[in-house]
């Protein structure tokens, strides 16, 4: 499919996981790829796959959590491709513990990354995107930005539901600029952040509570970021689309 054809995405915490095959399906769909993440080494090769493969990538260092480095990332777009259509919010990181054991240092990282990285990234991105005329932003929440999940990780939840909200509020401020903004909230992925919990209770346990009653893949995600940053969704914005095997159904 050529549906992205001519259009510059950027792809945030792109060296691994639904980073690595979101950009990889958008290249696939026509799109240029900027893939951004701070593991530099296997986000060069990302970059390089990508364009062994006959599409256009580079890889740029970015902490999604540096307004700097969101003004550079924005630039290395536009100055190698021309142009900025699709940002794709998808960089963060988790954190395990209750209330009672996170600190507030902990609180504050995990806030920065997950949910001041997606405001620093539309913030940088608006002129270009509105300039674009096909503008386009995913924000990557979670099953654990609108369920409570299992009582722990509270920064991570804080964090991914304050994205689902702001995804609504900028997509109402740009809804007659041009400018669409949506939400993907995956359930239990198979990633690699998930390595250390193969073949453990916590797996199965995910599994067990995932009506579909598998993992999702990580390309699964992609597909839905892809359908979202194309003229196939043109009238899709504000919304909250989960790929979640049913989990939110129950």
């Amino acid at each position: 499919m050529d549906r992205l054809q001519g259009r510059v995405a950027l792809v945030t915490g792109a060296a691994s996981g639904i980073g690595q095959a979101t950009a990889q399906r958008l290249a696939e769909e026509g799109a240029a790829v900027v893939v951004t993440d701070v593991q530099d080494e296997v986000g060069e090769k990302v970059a390089a796959q990508i364009c062994d493969a006959g599409h256009r990538a580079v890889y740029a260092h970015q902490d999604v959590a540096d307004e700097l480095d969101w003004t550079r990332a924005v630039q290395r777009a536009v100055a190698e491709f021309g142009r900025l259509d699709i940002l794709v919010n998808n960089a963060g990181v988790g954190d395990l513990g209750t209330i009672e054991d996170t600190t507030a240092e902990q609180y504050a990282r995990t806030i920065a990354i997950d949910q001041t990285g997606v405001f620093l990234g539309m913030k940088s991105a608006a002129q270009q995107l509105k300039d674009s005329g096909h503008g386009a932003v995913i924000n990557i929440s979670s099953i654990f930005g609108t369920s409570g999940g299992f009582g722990t990780s509270p920064a991570y939840h804080a964090a991914k539901g304050a994205i689902r909200t702001l995804t609504k509020n900028i997509a109402l401020h740009w809804a007659d600029a041009g400018v669409r903004v949506n939400s993907i909230h995956p359930g239990f992925v198979d990633t690699p952040i998930l390595d250390g919990a193969r073949g453990t209770e916590f797996e199965t346990t995910m599994i067990d509570m995932t009506p579909m009653g598998r993992l999702g893949r990580p390309e699964e995600i992609a597909a839905a970021v892809a359908y979202l940053a194309s003229d196939d969704a043109s009238f899709v914005t504000g919304s909250e689309l989960y790929v979640d095997g049913g989990y939110m159904a129950r």
